[in-house]
C-alpha cells in the first residue's frame, strides 16, 4: 500500500481536483487508538485497486485537517474513518470496522 500522507490543509485541493478523474481515498487514523490500528491494517493486507489513491490523515498531529476534510466534504468526523472522494464530493464514507477494501472497490466501481 503506498499511502500519500496529508500534511497540509491544501492537499484537499489536490484530491478533489484529481477525484475528477480518479477516485480519491483518505483514511483518517488516530495513532492512539487499537480500532484504528485494526482497520489501517485490514486495509494493507488487501491488494489496493491501481484505480483509487490511498492518502493517509494522522489526525492526532493534524486535527486541524481533520475537522476541514468534516467541513469540506460535509461528513460527520469519526475515527477511523474513511472517505472515497470522486468529482470532489464524498460519494461514500465508513468507520470503525465496517471499513474494508472490498467495499472501497465495489463503491470506486459504482
Amino acid at each position: 500500500m503506498n499511502w500519500i500522507e496529508i500534511t497540509n490543509e491544501l492537499q484537499l485541493d489536490e484530491v478533489k481536483g484529481l477525484s475528477n478523474t480518479k477516485p480519491q481515498l483518505i483514511f483518517k487514523h488516530s495513532t492512539r487508538c487499537a480500532i484504528s490500528s485494526m482497520a489501517k491494517s485490514r486495509l494493507e493486507k488487501k491488494p489496493a485497486p491501481g484505480e483509487i489513491d490511498f492518502y493517509y490523515l494522522d489526525l492526532i498531529k493534524h486535527r486541524n485537517i481533520s475537522q476541514k476534510i468534516a467541513e469540506e466534504f460535509d461528513v460527520s468526523h469519526e475515527s477511523p474513518q474513511i472517505l472515497l472522494i470522486k468529482n470532489g464530493k464524498c460519494v461514500y464514507d465508513e468507520s470503525h470496522s465496517g471499513i474494508t477494501m472490498d467495499e472501497i472497490t465495489e463503491q470506486a466501481a459504482a
